[in-house]
């Protein structure tokens, strides 16, 4: 494909929300990207908080966390260029050890950051013998010390699946949160600085963790209630990251493929998403027959490191290449396959 045809293609996808000039420019960027895939046997994975012209020009597979996990798990490629965060670049790592990883600029996870190793090893001494489930949000020496992973989509499935009255679940407070009241469970957050004495009496059935994602604990059930007095029709979808409250103000909660999906099978008025501003952008490009509300301004600063400079860059220069310690690697591997397992 030259460059006139990209520029028509994305034209046709992304003219409604991309503005003509940006799309000319980024569509010689995105012939350059696609020559060199064939000529590194590379493969993009693009998270579905890309913005539309990455995401629709140059991933060949786009999805929530769980989704591009399985793509990485399953590629025959030798190179795979994460369009994502650090922590989704380090899952591909632990799943191809043989593979080169590449993520196009250090975007880190206000999530992923808000936990350590050494926490989750001070949290399993207090609580002996409870299973550790960890949001794939997380960084790879985390993964390591946990006994199974999850994403937002299934992480009731994975609760469920381990059979045990307590489970130990980090690090999004939120998301623990939300499960806890699907699953009946009665969650405390233990600090740490207290003696484990502290908390031997305590009535509970889930152990979280004070970690939230910086876009959705921004949104409040204030929003919510301006925007239903703005527009009575609209569908509200909430991602698991943000509140209790929050989701239980909406009208459907999930993962953002779920969501995604969601849009793409009902025929509601208008729609809006409480998550990253670029999901909204891309299902508007994708269905414009979607009457998708506008009225996002939450940005991921750490997504919106991600360009398509610098994803070829990332492509040219072997930028930035992700390592993962192999002892740490084997440990975080047996977490993030019995995740994908469960599906």
């Amino acid at each position: 494909m030259n460059v006139q045809q990209m520029y028509e293609r994305l034209k046709g996808i992304v003219g409604n929300v991309v503005p003509d000039g940006e799309i000319r420019y980024k569509a010689e960027i995105a012939v350059e990207i696609n020559r060199l895939k064939k000529e590194r046997n590379a493969v993009i994975l693009g998270h579905n908080y890309m913005e539309p012209v990455l995401y629709h020009s140059v991933s060949d597979y786009v999805g929530d966390s769980l989704e591009l996990s399985r793509k990485a798990a399953a590629t025959d490629k030798d190179v795979i260029v994460f369009c994502g965060v650090k922590f989704m670049a380090e899952t591909a790592k632990i799943l191809n050890p043989s593979k080169t990883v590449l993520l196009p600029s250090d975007a880190g996870c206000s999530l992923a950051a808000s936990i350590t190793a050494a926490d989750v090893r001070a949290l399993k001494e207090r609580f002996p013998g409870v299973p550790v489930v960890t949001y794939v949000n997380t960084y790879a020496d985390v993964k390591a010390e946990s006994d199974i992973c999850c994403t937002s989509g299934n992480a009731v499935a994975v609760v469920n699946s381990l059979g045990s009255q307590t489970v130990i679940f980090l690090p999004d407070e939120f998301l623990a949160g939300n499960v806890a009241r699907e699953t009946g469970k009665h969650i405390i957050y233990p600090t740490l600085s207290l003696p484990a004495s502290k908390s031997v009496d305590l009535d509970y059935q889930m152990i979280g963790w004070k970690g939230r994602c910086e876009v959705h604990e921004k949104y409040t059930v204030e929003d919510i209630r301006a925007i239903r007095e703005q527009y009575p029709d609209v569908l509200i979808l909430a991602h698991p990251e943000c509140s209790p409250d929050v989701v239980a103000a909406s009208d459907y909660s999930g993962s953002t493929m779920a969501m995604i999906k969601y849009v793409e099978n009902t025929g509601a008025p208008q729609y809006l998403l409480l998550t990253e501003c670029s999901m909204g952008d891309n299902i508007a490009a994708a269905h414009p027959e979607k009457n998708m509300l506008r009225l996002c301004s939450v940005r991921c600063p750490h997504m919106n490191q991600i360009t398509m400079e610098n994803t070829l860059a990332s492509l040219r220069e072997n930028i930035i290449e992700i390592h993962v310690p192999e002892e740490i690697r084997v440990k975080a591997a047996r977490a993030v396959e019995r995740m994908i397992a469960i599906g």
